[in-house]
């Protein structure tokens, strides 16, 4: 799934303003004007933008929602996300008993040839469509897009390269067999074994820079009481770090002054010899595994190669113009979430990312320099497209839009647009005093009474704030990094799955009194990681359902039928000492409390939770409790509530976290590739998305398996099996499933322009020409 890294209170997509909030619902929208008509600006309360504001390099859900207001994506989907594959002529689709009409930029079909096993993607595009600045959409564009997410270097969001495009690896490695030379797990463990004097020196490199690495780690920690036994031992640096890293028994690192002279001499003794590096590091031989698999396998393929007769590749070979509206897409095999990344992209235009004097399809020329996305990325602070909006600056936190006149479906009524940055805190008062027009504040009990103040009816629709709730597309969770929070350095032990499920027992049993206070109706607490809203999640009703984190180290229930609140605490607690002391924790039974840490691991562990420094978050409660909690039995729980949201996000980026709380937001399909799928993991080659760390052969194949069929009951179970393996691992509690509360200001809005009957699926965008100002 395109989950998209957001902030827990998040906008997660402008499109979900609005939702219901019509007191007359015309069943079908009215014919679009071909000019504005009120130049009163609709100003959007939102939470702060990174200013990436680009079709294809956007992460932030707030900066994905700034950039799409100026883009059309080809696909187009109904009330309930089912796709509309007749778009240019539209389809009417029932929803709640009202018929609707829903019309868009393309038609899509797709067919799946058995006897082949390809998949094609057929999109065929509107010949009236022109961006903003009047240029008319054609396939050329959709192909310069196709091939800038396409390209080796493109390090943007969208995952299509990851689907088994034909040509797809030929182009990306430039040489014609590829794809059919593929390194094969025997010839992988050949290299390995035997390796050439040029993976010699990458992983004589490798086994340098991680050991440079951990002398400055050593340096670090020689103030550190949890390392006190090894600094009072070896009380120089260099010395700790011999005896941490020496392969030579016989080598005496006391006897030599120079700092510099132990490292070069530790280095020597390893050589190439990462396995043992690993065993030293973290406890295991296949530690480093990923990471010099990866790049061995990547030489073994280059030499292959180089002996094969392969040629250049000018082109991807399942991605083909038919005329100038019409491209088709070619994959093998099928995969379900295939056609909402495939078929689902925006287009921008090529003029304007890349350059029409680049392009001549018949000549493999698509727009841009293959291999260099720099010009495309010099436009990311400035959009543009054949969206309903032109982005015209971004100015004191406020991002300014206007009516693109050249609208497909019309210029939008309302002329002016601005994305307003404003604090959760802010909203309320913002809209019921007239600073902002809508907004999406937090829904929690304090805002609900806060809401209802603004109103003379002291309701919650009313004469100043109409409000009205729709599922969020995602959920909250608190997330445990693998990397940082294991035993020994080996994130899959079942020591390390213990250490991290210790927290998370005590983190799940605070949470329904926690999300209660907080939002009280307007959130649900879950038990697996995935958003309610999904057809994949499972239900309260399905026989092996279980509330998370509710089994104790034994796999024995935690609590009974009766248990009151404080008795569940008491249980929790001591559920995670048995975690704790599985984890190879000491545990002295005179003072009840943990003594000591098992190697790797600390009895100190930090938290970030974007609260605005404030504590206004909901799961806040969760982690005050849980500290108070585990200071009884010895272990310590640091709250860090950052003032700046952007310290949790560069900390993500760094992987330097340990634990965090946060919310996802979710796509259409359930696709895991993205968040959990091991080569995802920070640094190793992939989107850098699975912030857990995760890396687990079994999950892999179960997200592949569930990717590749078109059963719906299958792919439900899969991912039930995959929901479970991840909750396993302890590195993620699941928190809650929230309503957003979206606000408008019927003072300002002409609420009956607002489209009808919104949904987790259908938002207030789709049909944002007709939405007028009073």
């Amino acid at each position: 799934m395109k989950k998209v890294l957001g902030l827990l209170l998040s906008l997660t997509i402008v499109a979900s303003l609005a939702a219901g909030c019509t007191t007359k619902e015309p069943t079908t929208p009215t014919t679009a004007p071909t000019t504005p008509v009120s130049t009163t600006p609709l100003v959007v309360g939102y939470a702060a933008f990174s200013q990436k504001f680009s079709p294809f390099f956007a992460t932030t859900a707030y900066d994905q929602d700034a950039q799409s207001l100026t883009q059309v994506t080809l696909l187009t989907t109904d009330r309930v996300g089912g796709i509309i594959y007749n778009a240019i002529a539209g389809e009417t689709v029932a929803y709640e008993g009202k018929d609707y009409k829903y019309t868009g930029p393309a038609d899509i079909k797709v067919t799946y040839d058995e006897a082949a096993d390809v998949t094609t993607y057929y999109m065929k595009i509107r010949n009236d469509i022109k961006f903003s600045d009047g240029h008319v959409m054609d396939a050329d564009d959709i192909i310069f897009n196709f091939y800038v997410l396409s390209d080796p270097t493109y390090t943007g969001s969208s995952t299509i390269y990851s689907y088994p495009i034909i040509g797809m690896v030929n182009y990306r490695e430039n040489n014609s067999k590829a794809e059919e030379l593929a390194v094969t797990p025997e010839e992988l463990e050949a290299a390995l074994g035997n390796p050439t004097d040029e993976m010699k020196a990458f992983m004589t490199d490798f086994v340098k820079g991680v050991l440079t690495d951990e002398l400055d780690w050593v340096k670090s920690i020689m103030t550190d009481p949890n390392y006190k036994s090894y600094v009072d031992k070896y009380p120089v640096a260099k010395d700790l770090f011999a005896y941490f890293y020496g392969k030579d028994e016989a080598y005496d690192s006391t006897t030599i002054a120079d700092e510099a002279k132990v490292l070069e001499d530790i280095i020597a003794q390893y050589g190439p010899d990462w396995k043992t590096l690993g065993a030293n590091y973290g406890g295991s031989e296949r530690y480093f595994a990923a990471d010099i698999e990866g790049e061995v396998s990547s030489m073994v393929l280059k030499d292959k190669l180089a002996k094969s007769d392969g040629k250049e590749v000018p082109n991807i070979e399942g991605i083909k113009k038919l005329s100038q509206t019409e491209v088709e897409v070619k994959v093998k095999g099928f995969e379900a979430p295939a056609v909402y990344s495939i078929c689902g992209i925006q287009v921008a235009p090529m003029h304007y990312y890349g350059s029409e004097a680049m392009y001549d399809y018949a000549n493999n020329k698509f727009g841009f320099t293959r291999g260099d996305l720099k010009a495309i990325e010099s436009k990311t602070t400035t959009p543009m497209g054949a969206g309903p909006y032109k982005f015209v600056e971004y100015k004191d936190k406020v991002v300014y839009y206007e009516a693109n006149e050249n609208y497909y479906k019309g210029a939008p009524k309302t002329k002016f647009l601005q994305l307003k940055e404003t604090t959760d805190g802010e909203m309320i008062a913002g809209v019921g005093t007239g600073v902002i027009d809508a907004g999406n504040p937090s829904g929690s009990k304090a805002k609900f009474n806060e809401l209802k103040s603004y109103n003379s009816n002291k309701e919650v629709v009313g004469d100043k704030i109409a409000a009205v709730s729709v599922d969020n597309l995602g959920y909250g969770y608190i997330g445990i990094n693998s990397k940082t929070v294991n035993v020994k350095g080996e994130p899959g032990s079942e020591a390390s799955k213990n250490l991290r499920k210790g927290f998370a027992t005590v983190y799940a049993v605070y949470r329904d009194v926690a999300i209660d206070s907080y939002y009280g109706d307007a959130a649900a607490v879950i038990n697996y990681p995935i958003s309610n809203t999904s057809w994949a999640a499972p239900q309260k009703s399905d026989p092996d359902y279980s509330v998370a984190f509710s089994k104790d180290v034994d796999g024995k229930d935690i609590y009974t039928e009766n248990m009151v609140a404080d008795a569940k605490y008491a249980a929790a607690l001591e559920a995670a000492k048995g975690f704790f002391k599985a984890a190879g924790y000491t545990y002295n039974d005179a003072s009840g409390k943990f003594t000591a840490a098992p190697e790797g691991a600390s009895l100190e562990y930090e938290v970030i939770v974007p609260g605005d420094g404030t504590g206004e978050h909901p799961a806040f409660a969760i982690l005050a409790d849980t500290k108070a909690a585990l200071e009884k039995i010895g272990i310590t729980l640091t709250i860090n509530d950052p003032a700046d949201a952007n310290v949790l996000w560069d900390t993500l980026d760094a992987n330097t976290h340990e634990m965090w709380t946060a919310a996802w937001g979710s796509t259409i399909d359930p696709d895991m590739y993205q968040v959990y799928f091991s080569k995802n993991g920070k640094g190793l080659g992939g989107t850098d998305s699975n912030s857990y760390n995760i890396a687990d052969p079994e999950l892999d194949e179960l997200i592949i398996e569930a990717r590749q069929s078109a059963d719906q009951a299958f792919r439900k179970a899969t991912y039930k099996t995959a929901l479970d393996i991840i909750l396993d691992w302890g590195v993620e509690v699941p928190n809650y499933q929230r309503q957003n509360l979206v606000i408008f200001s019927p003072e300002r809005i002409n609420m009956e322009t607002v489209t009808p009957d919104i949904t987790t699926y259908w938002g207030w965008m789709n049909d944002l020409e007709l939405l007028q100002m009073k």
